[in-house]
């Protein structure tokens, strides 16, 4: 499945802030703690506990938030499909990168072992 410019265009302007409350609970429901997703998300941008605050607290979109992260080398062995999408199929790099996160936070909620999740660090 392709991806339109008007979903990279919606991913773009989607807010962390919006969509980070959603990866609390999907993971907690699954009995993975808060302090774990934060593990995956600092593995995949550099962000910290506290820079992850900053980044709620300015209402950040998602543009910004990959613009400011740190990618990690290792992401692009994240692969397979994610809300329809096959990752590595994804021409967008914005999209792309959300598809990362969102497919780290699937891993988690599913049980996968961190070290599997983080790809061997």
């Amino acid at each position: 499945m392709k991806t339109t410019p008007e979903h990279n265009d919606r991913m773009a302007k989607l807010t962390f802030a919006s969509v980070y409350p959603h990866y609390i609970t999907k993971v907690e429901r699954k009995d993975r703690t808060k302090e774990e997703l934060h593990q995956v998300i600092e593995w995949l941008t550099g962000f910290d506990k506290s820079d992850l605050q900053t980044l709620i607290d300015e209402k950040v979109t998602f543009k910004t938030f990959f613009d400011k992260a740190t990618l990690n080398p290792n992401a692009t062995q994240i692969t397979g499909v994610i809300c329809g999408y096959r990752i590595e199929e994804i021409d967008n790099p914005l999209t792309k990168q959300v598809r990362y996160l969102d497919k780290l936070v699937d891993e988690l909620a599913k049980g996968k072992k961190m070290e599997k999740i983080l790809r061997g660090e």
